[in-house]
């Protein structure tokens, strides 16, 4: 490889690297960070409210 192909690969892999350790420093160093996650757990559509009023009929 020429050195116009290390540059550019030396380039891309330090930004990509610089990229991934700010987003984890931002993960970690946000306060209040861990009220505002959420997972799909956490979520109740529609169609889960629907199942828990029917199981309620149900139990009536």
């Amino acid at each position: 490889m020429n050195l116009g192909g290390w540059i550019v690969m030396v380039l891309a892999v330090g930004g990509v690297t610089a990229l991934l350790a700010w987003c984890i420093y931002k993960v970690i160093a946000t306060p209040g960070s861990a009220e505002r996650l959420h997972s799909t757990a956490d979520i109740e559509t529609p169609d889960i409210e629907e199942e828990e009023e029917e199981e309620e009929e149900e139990q009536a």
